[in-house]
């Protein structure tokens, strides 16, 4: 895979990147380490994690999923320079939580050990801190970056006018967005968020690409919803614009001999300001599926078919 530009951040990263939240909830540290190493082979090299995962699994306290990132690493040391590793802070944790200089550059070092590397390569601010100022977030990343701890930051789940509010009120500043953005939810990203991204050059790796696994396919009905993820991360997806998504994706899945989850995670590469989707796999089956999402040439014609699909209910 050709490595692509994440905006100001200076970093090259995999036109798909690897979503981790799943490791140590329904993959588990076998599978996950299987699931690593195909993902290196097969040429992704830029994985996602966050200090929090996987902690809303019962008996779960966060850190499990850089765990067993950091177990990887250790047992396959030369991999550390081939793969580029995004995780996040901010989210609560036990200990504590949000984007104050105190927590940062307490859990940097937590999430650095879990993850057993000296570096990170890009940091998220995981959700806006109302409670803590700009300034105050940047100017500790900044000592950060200095100290080589972390290369670049980005900023997810935070909207327009708090990027805004960011921009330019520290010594560094979010060179990368994380939206929740997918052929369902369109709403977040489209509009403003989007223009402020393009405008200031800001790399844009969304998050629920697949909707929870929904744009798959695997969800139809009620019945369907058993399992893991089930009613509460599927459930909202199962209604007529859902159903009407599914159809356009069948549509376009027939004509192209691809799946529904290749043909979403292909129109969301093609979308105005993304730089590569976060998608995650428990399967190789699934893991090469990502990868041919890649190739898909979608006409001017599916496209449209699928961004009206879309549309009704935003």
């Amino acid at each position: 895979m050709t490595p692509i530009r994440l905006g100001r951040t200076g970093l090259m990263i995999s036109p798909v990147v690897f979503g981790c939240n799943v490791f140590g909830w329904t993959a588990d540290r076998a599978t996950s380490h299987d699931l690593l190493s195909r993902m290196v082979e097969r040429g992704i090299t830029t994985l996602d994690t966050a200090d929090v995962y996987s902690r809303w699994v019962p008996g779960h306290s966060g850190g499990e999923s850089e765990t067993i990132i950091g177990d990887w690493f250790a047992a396959n040391p030369a991999m550390r320079d081939r793969v580029q590793v995004i995780t996040k802070v901010g989210s609560p944790m036990p200990d504590g939580g949000g984007l104050s200089s105190a927590w940062i550059e307490t859990e940097v070092e937590q999430s650095l050990r879990r993850l057993r590397t000296d570096r990170i390569d890009l940091y998220f601010s995981h959700r806006p801190d109302a409670d803590t100022p700009h300034d105050e977030t940047l100017a500790a990343y900044d000592r950060l970056m200095t100290a080589g701890k972390v290369r670049a930051i980005g900023a997810s789940n935070f909207d327009a006018a708090q990027m805004q509010a960011a921009e330019g009120a520290g010594p560094v500043s979010y060179g990368a967005q994380q939206p929740e953005y997918n052929l369902y939810t369109r709403q977040v990203f489209e509009g403003p968020l989007a223009d402020f991204c393009i405008a200031h050059d800001i790399g844009v790796i969304p998050f629920f690409g697949l909707a929870s696994g929904f744009l798959s396919g695997k969800y139809r009905t009620k019945a369907d919803l058993r399992g893991p993820r089930g009613e509460r991360s599927i459930g909202k997806y199962l209604d007529a614009k859902g159903l009407a998504i599914l159809d356009a994706l069948d549509g376009v899945a027939e004509e192209t001999g691809a799946t529904p989850a290749e043909i979403s995670l292909a129109w969301l590469m093609r979308k105005p300001g993304v730089t590569a989707p976060i998608a995650s796999a428990t399967s190789v089956a699934q893991l090469d599926s990502l990868i041919r999402a890649v190739s898909i040439d979608l006409t001017a014609e599916q496209m449209a078919m699928l961004d009206a699909a879309g549309h009704p209910a935003d």
